[in-house]
């Protein structure tokens, strides 16, 4: 699957290079920023200047597009990655948190039909004064 990376710098990697994208999700949006990627054919590593926060995602892939755009005060580029086909990376990430909420309703289903939690109680003998 093609990821769609647009940064805000100048990153010049050729079609082909396999790449490490380093990204953070931020929890509250859910929205990947990505703190380094590393041309492996290469060796040149490009990162932030900050230093990053919280827990990072480490995926692989190779280049299909990149578009460096100049203009103005600004300049960016469009990085078109095919991700490794082993499922990291962010898309993989949602997908495994989706299977592992999946799983823990099965398992709770199971929990309740093994424990009993669906049996009817037994009626309480009648008492005798």
């Amino acid at each position: 699957m093609d990821r769609k990376l647009v940064l805000n710098a100048q990153l010049a990697i050729a079609h082909g290079h396999r790449v490490e994208v380093s990204e953070r999700v931020d929890e509250l949006t859910g929205e990947a920023a990505v703190l380094s990627v590393i041309d492996l054919d290469t060796g040149i590593r490009y990162r932030r200047a900050e230093q990053p926060r919280g827990e990072s995602i480490r995926w692989l892939g190779r280049v299909v597009d990149c578009t460096v755009t100049l203009g103005g005060n600004s300049s960016w580029t469009t990085l078109t990655v095919e991700a490794d086909s082993d499922g990291a990376g962010v898309t993989g990430a949602q997908t495994a948190l989706h299977g592992a909420d999946a799983a823990v309703e099965a398992a709770k289903a199971e929990a309740d039909r093994w424990g009993g939690g669906d049996r009817v109680p037994e009626p309480e003998p009648e008492r005798f004064w």
